[in-house]
């Protein structure tokens, strides 16, 4: 995917999450999250917002503390939110393609711009998911080709670290399918974080499948994964272990 659709994909998904979360209620509670009211997804997903913001504005090579989020509520709370994600897509839509930045996993080819305008979209299309789910009634789409993208991203970088918690004593693999598109990937677990490359394994002993809008969702911990093949015990250690 292109940065351009990231950032169209990052300015329509904040401006959702936002209308959500006025319809859902401040009060009301956030499925996926159970200690969460929707205050709660507002003020971190605000703050996070500010943060990449930050990290692209002000670049420097050593990480950037997340700050905590502020100790506000109602109307403003909600104004602040839309304030930090219109900044947030400001920057990323305004500063150089070749920018250099901080990224707290690998940044793809192009640039470390390439990595917050991707990482951004997905964070808040993960919790405009929330903020929908709050709400409650349909949640709106989610592209197969952004899916697609937002399950390698997951794989491939945020449990290609060493904070990744699944882990295994045993060597074993684990395959992830989608159904409606030719993407999988194949998950090879042992003592150490996941290594995760593209393609299909032989010899996976578990896989994880579904629809890669509905596999996106699963994977990122917010609906059950619709298909489970093979050893249980293998999709269970994936599943108990991967939250993010």
């Amino acid at each position: 995917m292109e940065s351009a659709e990231f950032l169209e994909i990052l300015d329509r998904e904040g401006r959702l999450l936002a209308t959500a979360a006025m319809e859902a209620g401040l009060d009301a509670p956030v499925p996926a999250c159970p200690d969460w009211r929707v205050r709660d997804l507002l003020r971190h997903t605000g703050t996070i917002h500010r943060w990449a913001a930050d990290v692209v504005a002000e670049p420097k090579a050593a990480p950037r503390p997340v700050p905590d989020p502020p100790a506000i509520d109602g109307t403003e709370l909600t104004a602040w939110y839309r304030e930090g994600h219109r900044r947030l897509v400001d920057t990323l839509g305004g500063v150089p393609r070749d920018v250099p930045c901080w990224t707290f996993h690998p940044a793809p080819v192009s640039s470390p711009l390439a990595f917050w305008l991707r990482r951004q979209a997905h964070e808040t299309t993960v919790h405009r998911y929330d903020a929908e789910a709050a709400r409650g009634g349909p949640a709106s789409p989610i592209g197969t080709d952004f899916a697609v993208d937002g399950i390698d991203e997951l794989l491939r970088g945020f449990h290609a670290r060493t904070r990744s918690r699944v882990r295994s004593e045993q060597p074993r693999v684990l395959r992830v399918s989608t159904l409606d598109t030719d993407a999988a990937w194949t998950v090879r677990l042992s003592a150490g974080p996941p290594v995760t490359e593209l393609g299909a394994p032989e010899g996976a002993t578990a896989e994880l499948a579904g629809p890669a809008d509905q596999l996106y969702l699963a994977l990122w911990n917010r609906v059950p994964v619709p298909t489970v093949h093979g050893d249980p015990e293998v999709a269970d250690l994936w599943l108990t272990n991967s939250g993010i």
